[in-house]
């Protein structure tokens, strides 16, 4: 059996079994990149609730894990040359879960680094950008009630990105063409999230992206999506 006790954030979330992947995340666009990768890539994992409500995020056994004090992380213990690793921020682990089984990557050098611009696409641009404009769109609107400016540069911004999407997905099933990789798990859930958590699909035009709604509604629709859009289950 693994020992984690070297890594304190097991204090406050045990493993039930420390020899499979430990995920600490949360149902938000890219908490679920994480919990649908494994669903894809069919690799056993415990996915253990880290409540916003109470800022398990900002807690010491977390922060432990990820000095940034941000979901996801996890711990791998069957890392590299066999000893337990622990990994955060979802792009860098994607990366390392599509490395460590040859998945969901190509293997070619080319279309290797041609899928993580895109991954990179997303973690510089469409995250950071979409979520700001969700930020000054509902959660902070009274605050800009009277200052148009904040929601219509991030709403323009995410429109303008979601251009450059639409571009690279006519006539392609997938981001990287007919193979299914971490550029489209990255991507996906923010382009899903921005419209059922920000509410945010008219007033970004959404009927005008064609080529990314579909992607999209292909996307949600694979079987590893539809289980891992909803871990980790809330506690009762």
């Amino acid at each position: 059996m693994a020992d984690l006790s070297a890594f304190p954030i097991t204090s406050r979330w045990p493993a039930k079994n420390p020899d499979i992947i430990q995920l600490y995340s949360l149902q938000t666009p890219n908490g679920v990149k994480i919990s649908v990768a494994l669903e894809e890539l069919a690799l056993p994992y415990e996915p253990h609730y880290v409540s916003f409500a109470t800022t398990d995020q900002k807690t010491a056994e977390f922060v432990s894990l990820n000095p940034n004090g941000r979901i996801p992380a996890i711990i791998d213990p069957n890392g590299p040359d066999g000893k337990p690793i622990g990994l955060f921020e979802s792009g860098a682990i994607l990366l390392y879960l599509a490395e460590k089984t040859g998945k969901l990557i190509p293997a070619d050098a080319a279309g290797r680094y041609e899928t993580i611009q895109w991954v990179f696409f997303q973690m510089a641009g469409i995250g950071p950008m979409f979520g700001q404009f969700g930020h000054f769109y509902k959660f902070a609107a009274d605050k800009v009630a009277n200052n148009s400016y904040p929601v219509e540069r991030y709403r323009d911004e995410a429109k303008r990105l979601l251009s450059v999407l639409e571009s690279r997905l006519k006539g392609r099933q997938w981001i990287m063409g007919d193979e299914y990789t971490i550029a489209d798990i990255t991507t996906f859930p923010w382009i899903r999230g921005a419209d059922i958590f920000y509410g945010g699909r008219e007033v970004l035009d959404y009927a005008k992206f064609p080529a990314v709604m579909d992607w999209l509604q292909r996307c949600i629709a694979r079987p590893a999506s539809e289980k891992g859009l909803n871990i980790p289950v809330k506690p009762a």
